[in-house]
């Protein structure tokens, strides 16, 4: 590979990472992420908005690049990590455990979250990261004895998390942490106890 080349590519590497670092200091602190403009995050990255630009695409790709890039340590846990959120876990209890990893994010994360859900005209769930959760959630919901319905209660689960939900009850109503936490995996567990078919009852 030409030199030239080569250095455009890792120009370009570096530039992505101090626009997401930039992106990630300036959503964490700022009171107002929606007010947050691609020239405030070019500037604070000390990069042209070109760049951006041509690296994401639009504010509604940079949101997203920056909300995987903080979601992947939970991802990589919950596909092939040990209990309770990876795959050796029962399926019931991995149901709870990938729920309140969803729900301890977005309580993390609740500015990004809500200016990722909130930005641009198509839905969460074309969204990639809610197809990949949904996904995940579904194939577990269907291996939990008696469940029917995987996809929609699949759905009906991630629902509880929703940033704007997170946002309303965690802000501005004040429900603390815990008592979240707490609420939705009694919630879950309702949804997702072992129904197994009635042969014991005939």
């Amino acid at each position: 590979m030409p030199e030239p080349e080569r250095r455009t590519r890792k120009d370009a590497a570096r530039n992505r990472q101090a626009v997401l670092e930039a992106a990630d200091a300036l959503f964490a602190r700022s009171e107002s992420p929606e007010d947050l403009t691609m020239a405030d995050i070019a500037a604070a990255a000390g990069v042209g908005k070109g760049t951006l630009f041509r690296a994401f695409g639009d504010r509604a790709g940079l949101l997203r690049a920056l909300y995987e890039a903080r979601l992947e340590p939970v991802r990589e846990a919950a596909e092939s990590g040990p209990p309770p959120l990876g795959p050796t876990t029962p399926p019931q209890e991995r149901v709870l455990a990938l729920l309140d990893a969803v729900l301890c994010f977005k309580l993390d994360n609740r500015r990004l979250a809500l200016a990722l859900e909130e930005s641009g005209s198509s839905s969460l769930y074309q969204a990639e990261h809610y197809a990949r959760w949904h996904g995940l959630l579904r194939s577990v919901l269907e291996q939990v004895p008696g469940m029917t319905g995987a996809d929609f209660t699949a759905h009906a689960l991630l629902a509880a998390t929703r940033a704007d939900l997170v946002e309303r009850l965690a802000d501005q109503e004040g429900v603390p942490r815990e008592r979240l936490r707490a609420q939705l995996a009694s919630y879950a567990g309702r949804i997702v106890v072992s129904h197994p078919a009635s042969a014991d009852q005939d």
